[in-house]
């Protein structure tokens, strides 16, 4: 049978019931004098009565519930101030507020507004909808919603009691209401309108870009059908089969994992299928079947991972499948390939006939010239420049580093591309400036996941697994208490801090319709959007797949994660070191500082000695002296050359520490941690034993110490920056990194595939196939060869779309 992979396209919309609220504990707030309208419920009959007085001189209209639709009208609406009249009519699961509209007024609704003071319904808190709330701040700008002091308190810690009563959350399009956070389409997530003569260029830009991986294609292609030529009798017909694959299904080849979208070779019998590049692997050397390793991991004890003695275990040896190592799959003497023996999957009975699943004839008739670059001046310091290296002879020891504003002029686009095209990474400042500036909490996202999905779901929520990044390995716990750890942290019984991480929370199908203004506001941040637009993006190859076909999961995706500034050595918040499937940016949307405690301080002292003799017992650093935890030379020079990265940079500004490598310092990069490995630690803080690929296993995080001897030994050095909040870090494709919280830290990240990067993107394919079977990192993900194919495609009926349009 076919190895397919199927995954069905489920339309998931959010529920559109009321959802349900948590309750609050009511808290008092004692009487003060405001410069504006704060209303106080009380049971007193003279204050009644006084209040009864008054209303006689206020007007205003009965308080209503307005709908998700009525919300989304008052939010388009261009000054964001609202009249009563227009919700007399609406019913939903949202409040507003009841309008005063003056001295010496009377209407219509006052009657039933002297009904709701007898209820002791005449004020409603717009955020939890609690009407037994004693403090409100109305709203000067819209006089509709208020806000009970507790909701502002707990939900705007930013924003004073003054602001909220010139401006409410709610005008200023950044409430955080659960009604609010799942509402969509109110915020224009593109940043400027693109002419069409700037389409056309950037299409035309595209399909000249991709032409030379169009060719490749054609040529493996021209190849194989001249091989199947030769199986023919003189004068027959020669015509490649077409076979079907459905929109809703991934076909991958039996024997590499590589997704197959265009000619591959099947069997008639147990449709066993083979790509190209194994055909051609078999016809030169033949393939021998490979045993596949199973990693086990040694859990030597929690004292173990503190210094302490290891705790006897079994000896976990890798264990390989028995199959017969000798044997190999070869061609025949006329270049047909057999059926995979039935080791490997197949039934050995038949040869394998060409077929084709995509019929693009036509599509390199296309040529168009190449726009030329614009000359940089980014190789030397400026207020767009960020030097993030300091390694002699080399011009990108500068990166390219504006900021949001700066980047919607037109030439910053030709200016990104030069820094692009060359692999170098792109920091742009202050996105989040742009935005509505929605509360990027965790627990606010937390909250309106919880409060908008079934009793099922929300139960699932209550609890996530995070990644101990002490331990590497995942752990259960309640999701309150991971985001309580966040803010305010956690630490082992031996005052060691706990360090957790959250990777791809929520998941990445539920993160656009259960959070969709979050989502819609990131997008609206992105930088280049012609590039990073996951939808829209006419420069992004993987916008340009049908909407009807399964795509890959590129995003957004969420990572929320414990920090603290000192390097611990062992459980640092990191990602380690390893080389995304394609191009990335990376917004850090959110952090919060734990200070450590002194006693924490000097149990992590204490324990770091221990550390360290226990790395000089197990040989791991030999050439290490004990510095008594005084920070080494290098570490200082790191601190005083960080303050020549940025002249404006306060202390601790930064959120994330960030170390990427460059392209072309891979090999050296692979060579010293092949040489070093014994000298890291994995899982359980076991030495690293046995390495498949030095940077797809993802085994290894580069200490400051490992940094300097990786400059002193092979010459590399990484472009090494702090980011800080609202800062976009956008990373090529192939280029190895490592991040490591220095705070907590929530970012928000999307996958993108420019056409300067496509080779890089066929190469890290071409690793992938290479490793075994039972590696992670093996699946081909991302289906690049797709992507080439139908972005050529889409944007040649784009262009012949503009030229009829021009012509009208």
């Amino acid at each position: 049978m076919k190895e397919r992979k199927r995954g069905r396209i489920v339309d998931n919309k959010v529920s559109q019931e009321s959802p349900t609220y948590v309750n609050e504990k009511d808290v008092d707030s004692p009487s003060e004098s405001f410069g504006f309208r704060v209303y106080q419920r009380s049971s007193n009959n003279l204050r009644r009565k006084t209040l009864d007085s008054a209303c006689e001189h206020l007007g205003g209209e009965a308080d209503q519930r307005i709908s998700n639709t009525q919300i989304e009208k008052d939010y388009n609406s261009p000054s964001a101030s609202f009249h009563a009249s227009s919700f007399l009519s609406s019913s939903s699961s949202t409040s507003s507020f009841s309008v005063t509209k003056g001295y010496g007024k009377s209407n219509d609704g006052f009657a039933a507004r002297l009904a709701k003071q007898a209820k002791g319904e005449f004020q409603k808190c717009h955020q939890c909808l609690k009407t037994e709330r004693r403090t409100f701040v109305l709203c000067q700008n819209c006089k509709m919603k208020s806000y009970c002091v507790q909701c502002i308190k707990q939900w705007y810690p930013e924003m004073t009691e003054t602001e909220i009563s010139e401006l409410c959350p709610f005008c200023r399009r950044n409430c955080n209401c659960n009604a609010c956070l799942h509402l969509t389409g109110l915020i224009k997530t593109s940043l400027k309108n693109i002419t069409m003569r700037e389409k056309f260029l950037h299409l035309r830009y595209l399909i000249k870009s991709l032409l030379p991986y169009l060719e490749q294609i054609r040529e493996e292609q021209t190849q194989e059908m001249l091989i199947e030529a030769n199986f023919l009798e003189s004068g027959a017909q020669f015509e490649v089969a077409e076979d079907f694959c459905n929109n809703d299904e991934r076909v991958y080849c039996n024997q590499c994992a590589t997704s197959i979208v265009d000619f591959h070779r099947c069997c008639p019998k147990c449709n066993y299928e083979l790509c190209l590049h194994c055909c051609q692997e078999i016809r030169k050397t033949g393939l021998s079947i490979r045993s596949e390793l199973k990693f086990q991991c040694k859990n030597r004890g929690y004292d173990y991972m503190h210094g302490g003695e290891a705790l006897p275990c079994e000896s976990e040896e890798t264990e390989k499948c028995d199959l017969p190592l000798a044997f190999q799959w070869k061609a025949n003497n006329d270049g047909s390939i057999p059926c995979a023996p039935k080791e490997l999957g197949g039934c050995g009975d038949c040869e394998l006939e060409l077929s084709d699943y995509f019929q693009w004839d036509g599509l390199l008739q296309t040529c168009c010239p190449y726009e030329k670059s614009l000359p940089c001046n980014c190789g030397k310091a400026g207020r767009d420049s960020l030097r993030a290296a300091s390694t002699q002879g080399l011009e990108d020891n500068y990166l390219y580093c504006p900021t949001l504003r700066k980047t919607l002029d037109d030439e910053e686009l030709f200016h990104f591309q030069k820094h692009w095209v060359k692999g170098e990474p792109v920091i742009v400042r202050d996105v989040l400036e742009a935005t509505n500036h929605l509360s990027w909490e965790p627990m606010v996202m937390w909250r309106a996941l919880c409060e908008n999905v079934d009793s099922e779901v929300s139960s699932r929520m209550s609890e996530v697994k995070a990644i101990d990044c002490l331990a590497c390995c995942e752990v259960e716990i309640n999701t309150r208490q991971f985001f309580e750890g966040y803010s305010n942290g956690r630490s082992y019984g031996n005052f060691w801090p706990e360090m957790l991480k959250l990777k791809d929370w929520p998941p990445s199908d539920k993160f656009e319709n259960f959070l969709p203004r979050h989502c819609d506001e990131f997008i609206s941040a992105l930088p280049f959007q012609e590039y990073s637009d996951p939808k829209a993006g006419i420069l992004n190859l993987a916008a340009k797949l049908p909407t009807d076909i399964l795509k890959p999961d590129l995003g957004p995706k969420t990572y929320i994660a414990y920090g603290t500034r000192e390097e611990l050595g062992r459980g640092d918040s990191v990602t380690k070191l390893h080389c995304d499937m394609s191009d990335a940016v990376n917004i850090l949307t959110h952090i919060a500082e734990v200070p450590l405690s002194e006693e924490a301080q000097s149990a992590i002292a204490s324990l770091k000695r221990k550390h360290r003799v226990q790395d000089e017992k197990e040989q791991l650093h030999q050439d290490k002296v004990d510095k008594h935890l005084e920070p080494p030379e290098t570490m200082q020079k790191l601190e005083i050359s960080g303050k020549e990265l940025r002249e404006d940079e306060t202390d601790g500004a930064g959120g994330a520490l960030w170390d990427i490598f460059r392209r072309e310092d891979v090999p050296k990069l692979e060579a010293y941690l092949r040489k070093h490995s014994k000298e890291f630690r994995h899982t359980y803080c076991s030495a690293v034993e046995q390495v498949m690929h030095p940077i797809h296993d993802q085994c290894f995080y580069l200490s400051e110490e490992h940094k300097k001897k990786l400059k002193e030994e092979f010459g590399v050095e990484a472009w090494t920056f702090e980011q800080r909040l609202g800062e976009a870090v956008f990373i090529p494709a192939g280029c190895p990194h490592q991040v490591r919280n220095l705070k907590s830290c929530t970012k928000v990240a999307v996958d993108f595939v420019s056409p300067e990067n496509v080779h890089q993107c066929l190469r890290l394919t071409e690793e992938f196939r290479q490793l075994p079977k039972n590696h992670k990192a093996r699946e081909d993900k991302l289906e690049i060869r797709k992507m080439i194919i139908y972005a050529a495609a889409q944007a040649l009926k784009d262009i012949e779309e503009l030229t009829l349009v021009e012509a009208i």
